[in-house]
């Protein structure tokens, strides 16, 4: 299996790259913001499943395709691009609406759909596939045997990281938010501004990677 040094520079480059903000946690903060703690925790449930679909994925090989294919790569930043402006465009049209779902008159937004939200975010994160296809194999000792399994091993370390760091900027972004709840112009500048965030960050993710 992984010998224990290996472990620990994954577990450290994964932390350096996690704790700089990315899609998945400029995604959790929105849905903290707008939604509050419970719906956070919930996206970061979704971003950490939709992770780990990446490092089975790469784990059987398939994270070597999306990492030679410009087409495949392009496809997947664009998919994830286009969904985070769609939940961005949303955000800001129903930003009015906020007060009333802190006032108990507006039908709570489902933790499945919610759950559901964050898993999209997660897989189709450029820097997560990225890392997982580029990375993640270079730490796998081959002569050990067990390959699938160092993968799966280390994309494990990697999504235990992720749950307590993005756990953390969701639930600061959580408290925050009873203050925004005091006034109903606070809720819906934050609800725009939070759906305005999502779509440059849409339009961000379009536009960064590879340019091969």
């Amino acid at each position: 299996m992984v010998s224990t040094d290996r472990l620990l520079a994954f577990a450290a480059m994964s932390f350096l790259l996690i704790v700089v903000p990315g899609p998945s946690v400029l995604f959790v903060i929105g849905r903290a913001l707008a939604q509050g703690r419970r719906a956070a925790l919930t996206t970061v449930a979704g971003n950490t499943l939709g992770a780990y679909v990446l490092v089975v994925a790469v784990a059987l090989g398939v994270g070597a395709v999306v990492e030679r294919s410009v087409l495949v790569f392009t496809a997947l930043k664009f998919l994830g691009a286009a969904y985070l402006v769609y939940l961005g465009v949303k955000a800001v049209r129903q930003r009015g609406s906020l007060h009333a779902a802190f006032a108990g008159d507006a039908p709570a937004h489902g933790s499945l759909r919610t759950l559901w939200e964050g898993f999209a975010v997660g897989v189709a994160n450029p820097k997560t596939i990225v890392f997982f296809a580029a990375v993640l194999p270079q730490f796998v000792d081959r002569d050990q045997g067990h390959v699938t399994a160092q993968m799966l091993l280390l994309g494990l370390v990697f999504n235990v990281i992720a749950v307590a760091c993005d756990s953390v900027w969701g639930l600061v972004a959580a408290t925050t938010r009873s203050w925004f709840a005091r006034s109903p112009r606070r809720l819906a500048l934050i609800g725009g501004a939070g759906g305005f965030t999502m779509i440059g960050l849409g339009l961000t993710v379009a536009v960064s990677g590879r340019k091969d």
